[in-house]
C-alpha cells in the first residue's frame, strides 16, 4: 500500500495496529510503500510511521482494512 504524509525521511518503523509492517520503502519524503502484515479480513487497524521526531498519531483516515 502507499501511505502519503510528510517528512517520512529517516523513518524506522511503519506498523499496522501493533504489528510491523512485512517491509517499507520510503520512496520520498512524503511517500511510503509498505506491505502489510497477514491479518483477519475484515479487520480495521490503525497506521502509524516513526521518524526520527517520533511516531504520528493515528488518526481515522490512517485506517487500514485487511481484505
Amino acid at each position: 500500500m502507499t501511505i502519503f504524509g510528510t517528512n517520512f525521511t529517516g523513518a524506522s518503523a511503519v506498523q499496522f495496529g501493533a504489528v510491523n509492517a512485512t517491509s517499507y520503502t520510503v520512496d520520498s519524503p512524503g511517500v511510503i510503500t509498505a506491505v502489510s502484515p497477514a491479518g483477519t479480513a475484515g479487520t480495521f487497524v490503525g497506521i502509524t510511521v516513526t521518524t526520527p521526531g517520533g511516531t504520528s498519531p493515528h488518526v481515522g483516515a490512517d485506517t487500514f482494512q485487511f481484505v
